[in-house]
């Protein structure tokens, strides 16, 4: 369900860009706006593992590198890649006391999985390989390329949306110029259809990250305590992360919020992820 979520909510997005885009700009705003857009988010495609590493000073965990958390992250890892058909991704560890943990890379090839040492001190095996488990299953459900579509779409509506308040929209023929309220409503209200729509998609992953990842680790239990760990002291000891990268940890690092907030929020409930893994874990009747 989460997958045909994404697939309508993808569409509904690339429909407003078609519909609206073209009526806002005309089909030469429509295609400005696209080809912008994707420029833009090519380049975060194909880079921002390299900017979210650098970002958080994360350092590699390898053999030579942070043995001991190498030793300990390793098995895990491998362990959950064997079942889950991934190559090896790189492992980091932040130096940070906030527990978190995300994901990145443009694909399985070139994919890494970096840690807070607060999330090490944190958690115990099982919920460390459930974290894990989340993280890869964002690599194995191709995560990333589904954010930045959304993301490229996103910002080619809000790029047609301000064009068109600023240079008039697409007009008739016969218009000397277009409405300006409608042209101010829809610099107004195209981003903000266009943001919940991308909000969507995200807090939809993260479903599936969390379904994908107990389905690996064998068992919900793991992902449950180690999210429920990951609200309170997440809470406690906030991290100062970009809201750029925020939406690829695996809990908001920016602190709760109102019911309005959460409408914008990247991540869904703790509450409900915690409630819908403890249905993966009541078996069933034939």
């Amino acid at each position: 369900m989460n997958n045909v979520k994404t697939v309508l909510l993808l569409g509904l997005l690339s429909g407003l860009l078609l519909v609206g885009g073209e009526a806002l700009a005309g089909r030469d705003g429509l295609y400005m706006g696209l080809m912008l857009a994707v420029a833009m988010n090519f380049i975060s495609y194909f880079f921002s593992d390299r900017i979210a590493l650098a970002m958080y000073s994360a350092q590699p965990v390898t053999e030579t590198e942070n043995p001991s958390i190498y030793r300990r992250l390793a098995p895990l890892v491998m362990g959950l890649c064997q079942r889950m058909g991934l190559p090896m991704p790189r492992l980091w560890v932040i130096p940070e006391a906030s527990p978190n943990a995300f994901a990145t890379g443009r694909n399985p090839k070139n994919a890494s999985v970096a840690v807070t040492a607060g999330l090490l001190e944190l958690m115990d095996d099982r919920e460390l390989e459930g974290v894990l488990a989340h993280e890869l299953a964002h690599v194995r459900n191709r995560d990333i390329l589904i954010s930045t579509i959304a993301a490229t779409l996103a910002a080619a509506i809000t790029f047609i949306a301000r064009m068109a308040f600023w240079f008039g929209g697409a007009r008739d023929r016969d218009e000397e110029s277009g409405n300006p309220l409608a042209a101010l409503l829809m610099l107004i209200l195209a981003p903000i259809a266009a943001l919940l729509i991308q909000m969507a998609i995200s807090r939809a992953r993260e479903f599936e990250a969390d379904a994908t990842g107990a389905q690996a680790a064998g068992q919900p239990f793991g992902l449950m305590s180690a999210l429920k760990k990951l609200d309170a002291y997440s809470r406690r000891i906030p991290m100062d992360a970009s809201p750029a990268t925020a939406h690829m940890f695996i809990v908001m690092p920016l602190g709760g919020g109102g019911a309005l907030l959460k409408l914008f929020s990247t991540h869904p409930p703790i509450e409900e992820r915690v409630r819908r893994l403890e249905r993966m874990a009541v078996p069933r009747p034939i």
